[in-house]
């Protein structure tokens, strides 16, 4: 999920000391309220995601993927950082991508004593609860890839094939663990750092040239194609 619409209520939390958390977040539809579509664009990240009682996973996103709230619907989600969610969850991001998954068909029976918990939790404190039920579920796995953060870095800033060597990796390589991390390849992850650097200087009022240049573009048309590529809309309609 990559929008804050007021509209929902939606709220975002930082989380300290969950492996790979950057926060955790809440959103509600009011009663009475006309059903809303919530924007979700890609941003290289996996979510957990409470829905009014049952548990998903939000794999990583290549284009836009919307969301149809309906009036009473609430929902509370906790979201990893790009590449830490194939440990925690013990799956790889591929086998989720571009999909919203219930968690029941990965975790099984311990997916439904969580939905069960979660159901009869106050709605405040649902984004907690998953918080700490995949703190106890990472206890049980391993690590992330330890070349993940560098792997991160290294493309948001070089092209793949440099990536590679500084990594020490053949490119097969390096798109072999990009996939089973970030579920795609790096090229893609590329597409889906630029576009979110290029965001985040848009809504903080950046001109668009100057956005395209400092996000990496070869000019503004190339930013314009790719934008409308991943999010399916121009960028003015993102901020």
């Amino acid at each position: 999920m990559q929008e804050v619409v007021n509209t929902t209520n939606y709220r975002e939390t930082p989380v300290l000391g969950a492996p790979g958390v950057v926060c955790s977040w809440t959103a509600a539809l009011p009663d009475g309220a006309e059903p809303y579509v919530q924007r979700v664009v890609p941003d290289g990240c996996v979510d957990l995601i409470w829905w009014d009682g049952e548990i998903l996973v939000a794999g990583p996103d290549t284009g836009p993927n919307p969301a149809l709230l309906l009036p009473g619907s609430s929902m509370a989600g906790v979201r990893f950082r790009p590449g830490a969610a194939p440990p925690v969850l013990g799956f790889p991001a591929d086998a989720v991508r571009d999909a919203r998954v219930p968690l029941r068909e990965l975790w099984g029976a311990d997916a439904e004593v969580l939905e069960s918990s979660l159901a009869t939790s106050a709605p405040e404190k649902r984004a907690d609860a998953l918080v700490a039920a995949l703190a106890g579920h990472a206890a049980a796995t391993g690590p992330v890839d330890p070349l993940v953060p560098a792997m991160v870095a290294g493309l948001a800033r070089e092209p793949v094939r440099r990536v590679a060597d500084d990594l020490g990796l053949g490119e097969r390589q390096l798109r072999r663990r990009a996939v089973a991390a970030f579920g795609y390849g790096p090229k893609t992850l590329q597409r889906v750092l630029r576009f979110q650097r290029a965001l985040r200087l848009a809504r903080a009022g950046e001109p668009l040239a100057g956005v395209a240049y400092t996000a990496g573009y070869a000019d503004q048309a190339h930013m314009a194609h790719e934008v409308r590529d991943l999010a399916g809309e121009p960028i003015r309609a993102l901020c």
